[in-house]
């Protein structure tokens, strides 16, 4: 009787599911709430309600130096077009260097108002939710795979969209300081193919992102202190 041997497909897909699984035990619950404590990861913030039953979720935070209205200012400017994202510029900002001071005719927001993702302007977030030196969320909703936005809300959406907030919420913290938590959600359809998409791009994008506009907001804020 021949002992059976896996073959080199079945191994790697072995190796695949095992990683997978390890991934989603040990280092997923961190991707998701880097930087932020239980009590912040558990809490419920502005715009949490857009989506009311997220595919996904996470919180991620860090203390900056400054007080919230040393902050908020580098919030409002945000978009590309405008002062950026603070982030990998050649991924999110088309290659233009994110602003390094305040610009005063990018200091006004208003709920409702686009803000370019892109620098061609032909994809955006919208202001959903604004309180001003306190909370700042934009909503992304785009029709899949095309990435084209779609935001009438009295009409149903694709059969294929991705509908996410980014929220940006300000709290004081001690010695004069601020608490920034970003709280990201989102709901996607049709799930078996965009649940693979979440898991093994969009959440590790984020966190790689969202840690890297935490330093560069850190560096900025530091700096106009």
């Amino acid at each position: 009787m021949s002992e059976h041997r896996p073959t080199a497909g079945q191994r790697s897909f072995g190796v695949a599911a095992a990683a997978l699984t390890l991934y989603g035990i040990f280092l997923r619950p961190r991707v998701l709430r880097w930087g932020a404590t239980d009590e912040e990861a558990g809490h419920s913030y502005p715009g949490d309600e857009l989506i009311p039953d997220p595919d996904g979720s996470s919180t991620m935070a860090t203390t900056l130096p400054v007080p919230p209205e040393g902050v908020w200012p580098w919030l409002q400017q945000m978009g590309c077009n405008r002062g950026g994202w603070y982030s990998w510029d050649r991924l999110d900002n088309g290659g233009h260097p994110s602003a390094e001071r305040i610009v005063p005719q990018w200091q006004r927001l208003e709920q409702g108002q686009h803000l370019d993702s892109v620098p061609s302007g032909e994809v955006w977030f919208t202001v959903a939710v604004l309180e001003l030196g306190r909370t700042l969320v934009l909503r992304s909703q785009t029709t899949l795979p095309s990435g084209r936005p779609f935001d009438r809300l009295d009409e149903p959406p694709p059969r294929a969209y991705a509908d996410s907030i980014w929220g940006f919420h300000l709290r004081p913290a001690p010695g004069g300081r601020t608490r920034l938590v970003v709280r990201a959600r989102g709901r996607s359809r049709p799930r078996p193919l965009t649940r693979p998409m979440d898991l093994l791009f969009w959440e590790p994008a984020h966190l790689i992102m969202q840690a890297r506009q935490f330093h560069n907001l850190r560096t900025r804020v530091s700096t106009t202190a």
